[in-house]
């Protein structure tokens, strides 16, 4: 993509004032493996704090993906790993627990750092220990996986037509009162619809596409994404190829925003990369150093200064200061 010098002035100008927020990466699996360190500037993957912050990102939400048992075992060593790195990176990384924290960080020039549970399974039958994990930092909370759980049927599982179990709703409304948000990717339709009928905030889609340009399950569906921008939601654009479609690049990743924008306005967008969880990049978006090419493509594509800023970051902002404060 080639922009004139004002064009790219003002991409500079947009990505340094956005609070640049990214709502999905798996890159906790491999600091709880002891793989790699966040600290240090890596040849392998896709995401650490030297590319964050070359990559103009602001807050980063880390994932706590746990796919074998004991689920709250693994989901505590995730967490305690997540802890080493902050004591390892004080001044560069803090743990964001609220909408103020993130932006006294974003001010002083550090990541603020969110965490998410990618799967109910860590609750282990249900939403009794979401207070504890509440008070360890943990301000979202992706239902399912692909599988099914004791909570509801994730996307794998949608031939049953199964939605959220009563233990499910249950979680909804506890997350509903502790203030945790709720993350929709990866669920059943069913489960989704009963999210949004029974969810008292607006809820995301940390990491999900436009299935009415690629059809694939993981994506949503034009009445999805309708009803989840009404209720106030965000949906994340995630990175994986074989989301976006065939021969993925830069430029795909903007045709499922022009989408979305197209279908449900523009306050309903924002990034979800899906960085370290996916096995290959679009060309031009190789890891997270290169999301300002993001903000060069918005500028090209015409969007606004405001709408940009959104994309990039305010309108999960928005979502996050309603729902945890």
């Amino acid at each position: 993509m080639k922009l004139t010098a004002d064009q790219e002035e003002r991409a500079r100008r947009l990505h340094r004032q956005a609070l640049v927020w990214d709502s999905h990466c798996d890159t906790l699996i491999d600091i709880a493996a002891g793989s790699r360190t966040l600290g240090e500037k890596g040849s392998r993957g896709h995401l650490d704090l030297p590319r964050l912050q070359q990559g103009g990102v602001k807050v980063q939400i880390f994932a706590i993906y746990i796919d074998a048992p004991p689920y709250l075992r693994r989901t505590l060593e995730f967490i305690s790993a997540f802890y080493r790195e902050l004591e390892e990176n004080r001044g560069k990384l803090t743990l964001a627990t609220s909408m103020a924290k993130i932006e006294e960080a974003a001010a002083q020039g550090e990541v603020a750092a969110l965490l998410s549970i990618e799967g109910g399974e860590a609750l282990e039958g249900g939403p009794a220990i979401l207070p504890c994990l509440y008070r360890l930092g943990v301000r979202a909370l992706g239902l399912t996986w692909n599988n099914r759980n004791q909570l509801a049927d994730g996307i794998a599982e949608a031939r049953t037509g199964g939605g959220l179990t009563s233990l499910g709703l249950e979680t909804v409304a506890a997350m509903n009162r502790l203030g945790m948000v709720v993350d929709v990717s990866h669920l059943s339709p069913a489960g989704f619809w009963d999210v949004l009928e029974h969810s008292r905030h607006p809820v995301i889609a940390s990491h999900s596409n436009a299935r009415g340009l690629h059809d694939h399950p993981r994506n949503l569906d034009d009445e999805q994404i309708k009803a989840l921008a009404a209720r106030g939601g965000v949906i994340g654009i995630n990175f994986a190829p074989q989301f976006l479609g065939p021969g993925a690049r830069l430029e795909t990743v903007l045709d499922h925003i022009d989408y979305i924008a197209r279908l449900a306005g523009c306050d309903c967008i924002g990034l979800g990369s899906d960085y370290d969880g996916i096995a290959a990049t679009p060309g031009g978006l190789e890891d997270v150093s290169r999301l300002p090419n993001i903000t060069r493509g918005l500028v090209a594509r015409g969007y606004s200064d405001s709408d940009i800023l959104k994309i990039l970051g305010g309108n999960f902002a928005r979502v996050f200061s309603q729902v945890i404060g």
